[in-house]
Formats: C-alpha cells, structure tokens, sequence
C-alpha cells in the first residue's frame, strides 16, 4: 500500500499520478473497500478525466450571509473550483452531482433565482473554460418540495429552464414507458459518450418515484453503449445505491438499488459516483462495480469522525493503458463548515486512491 504524505500541497498532489497504486482510504472510508488489487510500476499517463462532487448548499439558517442568491457554500465552493483548475492534467468534465442549492422548497421562482446565482457563480470562477464541460445533476434539494419531501412537476421543470446549459442531454425516458414515469425526464436523466466513455446520469428523485431511478431505461441504455464499443461506462446520480453507513436510508430504495446494481453488473460499469451522504466514501459492495460517494462538496456534514471532516472531490482518470484510477482530494477546515479555507492553512491533498478498473 502506497501512502501520500498528509503535506503534500495541491501544487503537487493535485497531478493525477501516472501509475498509482491501491490505496487505504485516509478518510474514514468504510472497511469494506477491496485492496486485494496489485498494479506494475510500468510508466502510464492519463488519456482522458472528469470530476465528481456533490451537496454544496449551505444549511437553511446560513443563506442569509451572503449577496448571490446562490444559497450555495461559496467558501467551499470556491476552494473547490480553484483546485480543479490547479489539477494537471486539467478533467475534461466536472460533474456536480445534486444539492447544489438550498432549493425544497414550493415556490419555484426561489428556486430559480438560487440556481441562476449559482450559474454566475460558477461562470465567474476558473473552471468555467471549454476545455472543462460542466454536467449538472438534480439532486433532492432541486426536485422536491419542502413539507413534503417529494418531487414535484414543477421544480423539475425549474430545474430544466435554469440548468439547460449544463444538462447531459435529452436522450432520457420520456412520459409512461417501460418505468411508469408521471413526468417527462428525458432531460433530467440522461446520457453521452466521451471517448471510449459512456456516461450515465440519472435523476434519482423523479416526480411519482423519490429514490429510485428508471432501471428500464438505464439497462437499455447501457447495454447499447457496450454493444457500440463503449469501453468504460460510468453511472452517476445524487442518491447512492449503497449509503455511507449501510444503514437503509438516504439512499435509493432497496427493490431499485437491486435491479440497477444488477444492470450495473451485468454491463461491467465501473462505478456508480453519486453524493447526498455528506461524507465521502469508496465501497465494493458485491466486488464488482464501485459506489463512490462524493458527498463531501460543502454541505454541513453528516459524520462527526474527525477523519471526515473535509471537503474536497474525486477525481477518475482513465489511462492510456486502460486501467481506470479513482483519487479524492480533500482539505480540513476550522470547524466552522462555510467559513473560508485559505490554502496556506488548509491545503487540499491526496485521501484516498484506487484503481477500479473492472476486472
């Protein structure tokens, strides 16, 4: 096992190494991670990469202390884009995967103007460049309403005018089908191929169906991907099959988690990377597909172990060689979740990496 030094700044961590070995988690990742895997010393680069983190909104009481209507942890968040923009080589995507605002709430214009102040945001920050695509997936903050905690027509389609830009496509299941769907979600959930990639992003909090996402449709999905000669095939969602905790909630239901785990399998996707658990987590779950959870964006978190108190991301890298390589970059904080982390006292470092190429 191959250990980063805890001082090892983002000037130098953030380089997605080349050749990398399995490693233990260094932040309060379940023991349940395979570390059985041996790679070769043999001199890789990375082809291609993309990002994922997920749940940056502030809590209900701190929106209130700042002027963009974001309600997002701008002090997390802006520790974060500036890191991404520090990795080298550059991701090609950065995938936020839900709650990037307060949002639950019944009044759709709120919403709107909270993810519009998040689009200026992000517009004025250093990842906003071409050569980085922004991908935005829905989260529950997004799609549901408050009282009730169900998602609801209405926010859906707040979701679609504001996030357009950045939505993976339109590609997803329509009305009815094969999944019974009460709303369109041909926007919300949806799929490209990048490369030799196919990407799967789903709405995991679909209007008529919170915590589940259309099996039917992802199976049909990817089987087409791998029989066009898609190599790597990711899923990524807001709500993790599989929870931080193995506890039975703030995940998708048990019957869905069990019929898209097998589609998962079945097509030898390598991972399923969502957030919504605040924490961030690598599970092997079954020994084949990964769950990585990449919750930890800036949202108030959900452990209390001092090993996970951070925020940061996680970085895939797919090499030249083939192998698929998992890093999180993560910082501390003084304790106070949205105060500003200046990078001289909190630098980002390397946590945890993996390879997870399927095998």
């Amino acid at each position: 096992m191959k250990f980063i030094a805890s001082a090892f700044t983002i000037a130098l961590a953030a380089t997605i190494a080349v050749g990398c070995h399995n490693s233990s988690p260094t932040t309060g990742a379940n023991t349940n991670t395979d570390t059985t895997k041996t790679t070769t010393n043999t001199p890789d680069s990375v082809l291609y990469a993309f990002v994922v983190l997920g749940c940056n909104r502030l809590s209900a009481s701190d929106t209130n202390t700042q002027s963009i209507p974001s309600t997002a942890n701008l002090a997390q968040l802006d520790r974060t884009f500036t890191d991404i923009a520090a990795l080298n080589p550059r991701p090609n995507i950065l995938f936020m995967s839900g709650d990037l605002v307060l949002g639950q709430g019944s009044d759709t214009a709120v919403l709107g103007r909270e993810l519009r102040g998040w689009i200026q945001h992000y517009q004025a920050s250093p990842v906003a460049i071409p050569a980085i695509r922004l991908v935005a997936v829905p989260g529950n903050h997004e799609t549901q309403g408050q009282s009730n905690k169900l998602a609801y027509a209405a926010a859906e389609q707040a979701w679609v005018n504001n996030m357009s830009a950045y939505l993976a496509g339109s590609n997803g299941p329509g009305v009815g089908g094969a999944d019974h769907l009460a709303t369109d979600q041909s926007r919300l959930t949806s799929s490209f191929d990048y490369r030799d990639s196919h990407f799967v992003t789903m709405n995991s909090d679909p209007t008529g169906g919170d915590a589940t996402v259309p099996v039917n449709w992802a199976s049909a999905d990817i089987a087409a991907a791998r029989s066009a000669g898609q190599k790597h095939i990711f899923a990524i969602a807001h709500k993790p099959a599989y929870s931080w905790d193995g506890g039975i909630t703030d995940r998708l239901t048990t019957s869905n988690r069990d019929s898209l785990w097998s589609v998962l399998e079945a097509n030898h996707v390598e991972a399923m990377i969502t957030a919504h658990n605040h924490v961030y987590r690598r599970l092997h779950p079954t020994n084949d597909t990964w769950m990585i959870i990449a919750g930890n964006g800036g949202s108030s978190l959900d452990s209390d172990l001092p090993s996970d108190q951070n925020y940061g991301f996680a970085v895939i890298s797919i090499m030249k060689s083939g192998k698929v390589l998992m890093k999180e970059y993560a910082r501390n904080f003084d304790g106070i979740y949205n105060d500003p982390c200046p990078a001289a006292t909190y630098p980002t470092t390397l946590r945890d990496s993996a390879d997870i190429t399927w095998q």
